[in-house]
């Protein structure tokens, strides 16, 4: 228990591991395109106030060369989550050589099928002879990673991948919009928790589809939300508190925009002092496209 600017940031359990992770992530994109000095503030603060889960992928940009020099002097004391979008053997294997170069590390806590969406192309792919579980069970059994999970960007995709192999956790949206009005996570919610899988929450801090007519922000003004994020402290709170409500949800990843993820540390201890009010939330995404369907 970490207390920063006098509030306490929680941690919950990565499931059955007994390894326990801040409810607040750090996602690489905060530090994309930053330069070095952002980059080393950023990561230190994150560390001071109690962060100690981050997570990064080849696909986002230059974030693993900027995060891996300002996250050396803190990797004895985090969980560090990457991932490969290949779904082959050999181009996972790549993927994870190149990323532990790039992090500067010698391991990973956890490493990720990336961007399962399609069942046929992505989850039987990485499961056929040749495809990039090979790579990712050898890897563990090698000590370069120490736990398997995925990302998954649609239910059918999540459930499949949940049947071929026991999972530490799942990194999926959890998010008020889609859950109130596309129910898209509440089955591999619902399987994942009943599993004892963690569950990595996304999106937990999207408002809904950009240029919907309603939006209430500038687009230009959040250029790495591929999303309308929620902007103001009550929402952010609102938004956290529910989606970390949820069966099995051990931690939620904000937006990179620094500035949202800064806002989500200064409410992270007030996140667990109260219930999420379910029928404000339900309220609150009635006029919003939600960004899964």
């Amino acid at each position: 228990m970490v207390v920063w600017r006098g509030k306490v940031i929680p941690k919950r359990a990565y499931g059955k591991t007994g390894i326990e992770l801040s409810i607040i992530g750090f996602g690489g994109i905060v530090v994309m395109n930053a330069d070095t000095k952002t980059s080393e503030r950023a990561v230190a603060d994150a560390v001071e106030a109690g962060v100690n889960y981050f997570d990064v992928a080849p696909s986002y940009g230059n974030a693993e060369e900027m995060l891996g020099p300002a996250l050396r002097p803190y990797r004895d004391k985090v969980f560090l989550a990457c991932k490969t979008e290949r779904r082959d053997a050999k181009g996972a294997r790549e993927h994870l050589v190149e990323s532990l170069k790039r992090l500067r590390t010698d391991w990973f806590d956890l490493y990720q099928l990336h961007a399962i969406t399609d069942v046929e192309s992505d989850v039987e792919a990485v499961f056929a002879p040749g495809g990039a579980m090979e790579t990712i069970v050898a890897a563990q059994e090698e000590g370069l990673v120490r736990h398997i999970g995925f990302s998954a960007h649609s239910p059918a995709a999540a459930l499949r991948a949940m049947e071929k192999f026991d999972f530490d956790s799942m990194l999926y949206p959890v998010n008020m919009a889609c859950h109130f009005k596309t129910r898209f996570d509440q089955e591999p919610v619902r399987v994942a928790a009943a599993k004892g899988m963690a569950i990595l929450a996304l999106k937990a801090m999207a408002r809904g589809v950009w240029d919907s007519g309603n939006t209430k922000v500038k687009r230009e003004d959040y250029p790495k939300c591929w999303y309308e994020p929620h902007t103001t402290r009550e929402e952010i709170l609102a938004g956290l508190r529910f989606t970390l409500s949820q069966p099995g949800v051990t931690a939620a990843l904000p937006p990179g925009e620094e500035r949202l993820f800064r806002l989500a540390l200064s409410v992270a201890g007030e996140i667990e002092a109260a219930p999420p009010d379910l029928a404000a939330a339900e309220a609150a995404v009635a006029d919003v496209m939600p960004i899964f369907k």
